[in-house]
C-alpha cells in the first residue's frame, strides 16, 4: 500500500516549486513563492523542515546553505490525496466523485471528448 502523502495548500505550493527546479535552497523557494504569498522566509525554511520531517523532502548542505530535493513524485501526491478525498468526502465511491465534478464544474465540449477517450481506452484495457 503506498504511503499517504496528503499536503497542506502551502506544502503544495512548495513542492510545485521543487518539482519544477528539481531542486532548490530556500531563498530560491522564497523568491518563488513571495510575490503572491507574502510569507516571510522562515516560514519557508519552517514548512520545510516540518516537510522533511513527513518524509517528503530531503536536503543535502552546501556550505551553510540547504538544498531540497523531493523525495515523492507530483503523481504520488495528486493519487495519494484523490484517494484521501475518495475515501472521506465520497465513502470510496469513485463514481460519485466523476458525478460531482461533472455537475458542479462547467466542463467544454473538448474536454468531455477527451473524457469519453479516456473511458473508451480505460474499457479496452479491462478487456484485455
Amino acid at each position: 500500500m503506498e504511503t499517504s502523502h496528503h499536503l497542506g495548500d502551502l506544502q503544495l505550493a512548495i513542492m510545485r516549486v521543487l518539482w519544477g527546479h528539481g531542486e532548490a535552497t530556500v531563498s530560491d523557494v522564497h523568491e518563488t513563492l513571495e510575490p503572491e504569498r507574502g510569507l516571510a522566509l522562515t516560514t519557508i525554511a519552517t514548512m520545510l523542515t516540518k516537510m522533511e520531517k513527513k518524509g517528503v523532502v530531503d536536503h543535502r548542505a552546501e556550505g551553510r546553505r540547504f538544498i531540497y530535493r523531493p523525495l515523492v513524485s507530483e503523481g504520488q501526491v495528486r493519487r495519494s490525496m484523490v484517494s484521501d478525498l475518495t475515501s472521506q468526502l465520497f465513502r470510496g465511491d469513485v463514481t460519485a466523485l466523476v458525478n460531482h465534478l461533472l455537475s458542479e464544474h462547467d466542463i467544454d465540449s473538448g474536454e468531455l471528448s477527451q473524457l469519453r477517450e479516456m473511458i473508451a481506452s480505460r474499457e479496452r484495457k479491462e478487456d484485455l
